[in-house]
């Protein structure tokens, strides 16, 4: 048998699923073209939410508990019928249709079982890398460079011409403070190559092979739950408790006043605040003898409740660096691909270059990070897992490419955005008292209530109603739609949260 012919007969399993995704997806296309006066991004999907049962229902409890048995299930929601996902709408298992806001923790790019994603499981070229997933950081594709070229580096920060893939977001963050450790070490050694000591005392973790070097990072920043990116995380005490972890620097992050027009004078004085502490924390470190050899920073606190900060903030945070021969990371796990109406929400801060790193994951479908030229690192393995990524979530993450230049997502994000953050600044003034603080770029977004029990009663209340949102920080409810997410889903979503809030507020 040929290699065409098994390559044939593989693509041959994914026939009957693409099928049928491709037949819901253009089926009703002349209805919604009709219906709709906007352009129609996602053809086929519901016209709506559609509740038949609590959620979760029946049998998404008896599924529950029989997982309890196997696992821990106090984070599970409800169990989803992935098959009949379709667009910006999750089916559960008890016949469910929510309008989805959270897509899987911010993951989901362009839209449930979207036909450029089905097709891309059916292509010749790309079956081998689903069935034979090689170890890449030493048995790469013979396509690698190019798919690196033509799909991660065409859509690299401005200014990084390097990049890394990982498995997650949090290896990624991991793997990235590591690659500014050695460089950090690098030039103290003045480029020498380290020593017969450093080489023999690091596998015992001491010194001098093992320094005291530090990354500062800040109150209420989440950038993952491996051991290193737990380091430098400071949300929640669920991430942390019972784990050792080292004493590094955290600096205050901005706390802003809403709304930013009306509080520019107190906002500058609370960055300038959380500036002037970095610097002391350079310094204090520093005398220490601990020195920190990088900053890590989100470009939006997610996890820890949505908090942003002006450009002036972060270009004051790359100047510090600067001062200090100390690297910046900018975090774009969840806020990286186009959801803040740029396709890298650091692209929003006018930076005077680009960060030394930037870490992805989340809708970039693949982990890795971006890195400029000197924090490659001189020998192998320095950077290395088992698989290195994964060649068959970048060929995934083409088709989202595509998709996402050929109907230019990344504008749709920031008109719909704007749609989106005028419908909850609206909301706020009809019910002032319970929700405020309305804040975001493009459709990455979030409200404050007054309460954790009436932000947590209405999330309930949402999810009854067909609406799933996702929390974060103490009161705060955060959206993270697709980037296929238009203004007819922000109209379907506002009227039912104002029926949610109205109830509220009796």
């Amino acid at each position: 048998m040929s290699k065409t012919t098994r390559i044939l007969k593989h693509k041959n399993l994914f026939n009957d699923v693409f099928k049928r995704q491709y037949s819901d997806f253009v089926r009703g296309q002349a209805t919604a073209a009709a219906n709709l006066k906007e352009r129609v991004l996602f053809h086929g999907e519901p016209s709506g939410p559609s509740v038949v049962t609590p959620v979760p229902g029946p049998r998404s409890t008896k599924l529950i508990n029989e997982l309890e048995t196997i696992q821990n299930v106090g984070a599970v929601q409800f169990f989803v019928d992935y098959d009949h996902c379709l667009g910006n709408y999750l089916f559960d298992a008890d016949g469910n249709v929510l309008l989805d806001m959270f897509t899987q923790i911010a993951t989901i790019p362009i839209g449930y079982s979207h036909p450029r994603l089905m097709a891309a499981l059916r292509k010749p070229e790309n079956i081998a890398s689903f069935v034979n997933r090689p170890a890449l950081g030493c048995l790469p594709p013979s396509n690698w460079v190019n798919k690196l070229r033509d799909v991660l580096l065409a859509v690299a920060p401005p200014g990084l011409t390097n990049v890394q893939t990982m498995q997650c977001g949090a290896c990624s963050v991991e793997h990235s403070q590591k690659a500014i450790f050695m460089w950090y070490q690098r030039h103290r050694r003045g480029g020498k190559p380290p020593s017969e000591e450093e080489l023999k005392s690091c596998i015992t973790n001491q010194k001098p092979g093992t320094p005291e070097i530090c990354i500062m990072s800040f109150h209420k920043a989440f950038h993952g739950r491996t051991m290193g990116a737990l380091a430098i995380t400071h949300a929640k005490w669920v991430h942390k408790l019972d784990f050792p972890q080292p004493d590094w620097p955290i600096a205050p992050f901005p706390t802003l006043q809403y709304p930013l027009d009306e509080f520019v004078r107190e906002n500058r004085e609370e960055e300038d605040r959380c500036l002037n502490t970095v610097r002391e924390l350079f310094e204090k470190w520093r005398l220490k003898g601990n020195p920190v050899a990088g900053i890590a920073v989100e470009p939006i606190q997610c996890e820890g409740g949505d908090n942003h900060a002006t450009p002036y903030f972060f270009q004051g945070l790359q100047d510090i660096a600067k001062e200090n021969n100390a690297a910046l990371l900018i975090d774009e796990v969840q806020t990286g691909c186009g959801s803040t109406g740029k396709f890298w929400a650091h692209e929003h801060f006018n930076l005077r270059e680009a960060p030394d790193l930037v870490p992805f994951a989340k809708k970039m479908m693949t982990g890795g990070f971006y890195f400029k030229k000197d924090f490659k690192p001189t020998e192998g393995n320095r950077i290395f897992t088992t698989w290195t990524g994964d060649p068959s979530k970048v060929s995934m993450l083409e088709a989202v490419v595509d998709v996402i230049f050929q109907e230019d997502l990344v504008t749709n994000t920031a008109n719909v955005g704007d749609y989106l953050m005028s419908a909850l600044k609206e909301l706020q003034k009809r019910y002032p008292g319970l929700i405020m603080n309305a804040r975001g770029l493009g459709t990455l977004t979030a409200i404050d209530f007054n309460t954790v029990e009436s932000r947590d009663k209405a999330v309930y209340n949402l999810r009854q109603k067909g609406v799933l949102v996702g929390v974060c920080g103490e009161k705060s409810m955060r959206f993270r739609p697709t980037l296929m997410f238009q203004n007819h889903h922000v109209d379907i979503f506002t009227d039912i949260f104002n029926d949610v809030l109205a109830g509220l507020n009796k």
